[in-house]
């Protein structure tokens, strides 16, 4: 069983997004609080084997094709990933 939190001055920007999420992912206000703090707060673990897979699929897309430095340079620049 879980502890019992009270949140005391919620900014009405908050409750009111916190209201609209609740309702756009059919939770109640409390289970959406829950999933909000569960995603900041608990790490995704991602197995290596992800990864791999990942990793995979990018050099299937990417295979065949050329990029020229100035290219890649440009893209770093723009803060491209």
């Amino acid at each position: 069983m879980g502890t019992t939190i009270t949140l005391k001055n919620v900014p009405d920007e908050i409750d009111a997004s916190l209201k609209q999420a609740a309702e756009a992912h059919h939770r109640s206000i409390n289970s959406e609080a829950i999933a909000c703090l569960g995603r900041v707060l608990l790490p995704t673990c991602i197995r290596s084997e992800e990864h791999l897979a990942r990793a995979a699929g990018i050099r299937a897309e990417l295979e065949g094709r050329r990029f020229r430095i100035a290219d890649i340079d440009r893209a770093i620049r723009a803060g491209r990933p």
